[in-house]
């Protein structure tokens, strides 16, 4: 959610902040997130593991830095060459943010699948998963548009997103490891 804000603050300057430009990252996040909770889905399927869970939130942590990274010429581009702003936000949507939200999208259905121990619990806990993923949501949102945008630049918050994504990759992959390191001991043991 935090980005999808910001989607709001980078597309002003070019396109205006009217209904049809909320409307057009709106979309953009809404269908991105649902192919990467079927994307998300079908991976979890081919033996889950927290190594690949921390894979997906590292490639996320990248799939972010484009966006600071490329927003000013990409907008200037876009504005340029598309005349009606509805269009001209929806492309800019799509060139921005489909890709870091599919993957994003792909973190929820793994989650469930790495949290489900048997078939009995699983609407339990995508229950719990969901209730904490929204919850999550509104703070980010709550976050990002009362504080962090009146005292960072955008692309700094999108750094810090970037850099906390990685970091929960680097703590699912450490604790894979020593969670592997652990039962060889066992075995061995």
């Amino acid at each position: 959610m935090g980005i999808e804000l910001l989607g709001g603050r980078i597309l002003a300057p070019y396109f205006g902040s009217s209904v049809h430009i909320w409307g057009s990252i709106i979309t953009v996040f809404m269908l991105s997130l649902s192919l990467g909770y079927l994307f998300g889905g079908k991976l979890s399927t081919h033996s889950a593991s927290l190594a690949t869970y921390g894979t997906i939130f590292f490639i996320a942590a990248i799939a972010l830095l484009p966006i600071a990274l490329s927003s000013q010429w990409l907008m200037e581009v876009i504005f340029i060459n598309v005349e009606d702003t509805r269009y001209g936000s929806l492309l800019a949507s799509m060139a921005l943010f489909f890709i870091p939200t599919v993957i994003l999208g792909m973190l929820s259905p793994y989650s469930v699948r790495l949290l489900v121990k048997s078939s009995n619990e699983s609407g339990q806990v995508a229950g719990k998963l969901y209730f904490i993923s929204t919850l999550g949501s509104a703070l980010g949102t709550i976050t990002t548009s009362f504080y962090l945008v009146l005292w960072f630049d955008i692309n700094i918050i999108i750094f810090g997103f970037s850099a906390t994504l990685a970091n929960l990759g680097l703590l699912a992959i450490l604790i894979n490891k020593t969670s592997r390191a652990h039962k060889m001991e066992q075995t061995n043991g």
